[in-house]
């Protein structure tokens, strides 16, 4: 059990991060506040990547393995602050609870691992084999794992920990996500002679009608590789008399362990192939979203949004020692699957890195109103991270 310092140490650095506003982009005050602390508490490292994540290091006395614990420093929007009970950004204590915008996701995550470390190499007086990371990762919620894979670059970790909110229990995989955009192009015209043209908006209704005959990939875990369409848009835009000429859908894939770009693809192109012999009048084009963003640093970050699933199985040694770690300590995890998306996409899903997620809280808290994280949890994660180095660095 945590002693009073440590507990109220915890919740300081919580409400500090939470009262830092740092949408995605933004993030430049809570890695200020990450920084100091991180060396305040004594990290050996403390350096800021180009897009601006910060990464903290304490290392053993002894040679070892390499653990690296993943949050995002980034939230979502707050779109309305007068429908929220308490202030989003001022971190109030209510009954328990710390009420904030990234409080759950995952502020107080990131909180607890940086504690966590310092915590154990008190304890241990250094005195174990290997290395401990801390990143507070940023624009995860644009694109996840994108900004990831520079840190898995510098760090190249033996292991990761997601600190995604799970209730204390073990995340051994997830699907993954995709982003797929299918284009159709046509020919404009005036709209009061409409067969002088070809309407792209046509066009497409064809092709969406043809996709959803298509039948989803299933894996006995993750279960099925949902293609939901998600939006259309057209192009002129008003059309202002104006067949229009162009039109883009926009589908979510989640994806399944062992797709790839070309196999999620390839039966949506083979449809659209098709359809074109079919109709030599549509034209008809499929690819995935690019995302294109700039860090609080000034620097870009660019990604295809493709981010693989993961899942690894409860008999691998670094699970099963994890596991047993936690249950000595008087937690009792579950073993199950993040149902969301998350950095693991690029440390297990693209890098092949051993992987899996633990974090405080409920994960339907995540970009919601009234936003909160439990004390207890927050303190509890904390000694279960201790729990995890005690586990995986021996």
């Amino acid at each position: 059990m945590l002693s009073q310092k440590r507990c109220e140490e915890v919740v300081a650095l919580c409400q500090s991060l939470i009262q830092a506003k740092s949408y995605s982009g933004q993030e430049d005050r809570a890695a200020a506040i990450l920084q100091e602390s991180m060396r305040s508490m004594g990290f050996d490292e403390v350096r800021v990547d180009c897009y601006g994540n910060v990464i903290g290091c304490i290392k053993g006395k002894r040679e070892g393995k390499k653990i690296l614990f993943d949050g995002h420093i980034d939230t979502v929007p707050v779109t309305d602050e007068s429908v929220w009970e308490f202030p989003p950004f001022a971190a109030e204590i209510h009954d328990g609870k710390i009420y904030g915008r990234g409080t759950s996701d995952m502020k107080g995550s990131v909180a607890a691992f940086v504690c966590a470390a310092a915590n154990y190499a008190g304890d241990t007086g250094r005195d174990f084999p290997g290395e401990i990371y801390v990143a507070g990762v940023v624009h995860e919620e644009c694109f996840e794992g994108v900004a990831a894979r520079e840190i898995s670059k510098t760090v190249q970790p033996d292991y990761v920990v997601i600190a995604e909110a799970s209730q204390l229990n073990l995340k051994i995989g997830q699907r993954g996500r995709a982003e797929i955009v299918v284009e159709t192009f046509g020919k404009p015209c005036h709209s009061a002679n409409p067969e002088k043209g070809i309407n792209s908006v046509y066009k497409m209704a064809k092709v969406i009608e043809a996709i959803q005959t298509l039948k989803p990939t299933h894996h006995p875990v993750l279960g099925d590789g949902i293609l939901e369409l998600t939006d259309i848009k057209s192009s002129p835009y008003p059309g202002a008399s104006v067949v229009p000429e162009y039109c883009r859908a926009t589908y979510d894939r989640r994806l399944l362990v062992g797709e790839t770009k070309e196999s999620v693809l390839a039966p949506i192109q083979e449809l659209l192939d098709k359809l074109m012999a079919e109709d030599p009048q549509l034209k008809a084009k499929v690819s995935y979203a690019v995302g294109k963003e700039t860090c609080y640093t000034g620097n870009g970050i660019e990604g295809e949004r493709f981010f693989p699933g993961w899942l690894y199985g409860e008999e691998e040694e670094f699970i099963k020692d994890t596991f047993a770690k936690l249950k000595e300590k008087g937690f009792s995890p579950e073993i199950t699957q993040y149902n969301f998306c998350t950095n693991g996409s690029h440390y297990a899903g693209e890098a092949g890195i051993r992987t899996f997620g633990l974090g405080p809280s409920r994960e339907n808290l995540a970009h919601t109103v009234n936003e909160y994280i439990e004390i207890e949890q927050l303190t509890k994660v904390t000694e279960c991270y201790h729990g995890v180095l005690e586990a995986l660095l021996k």
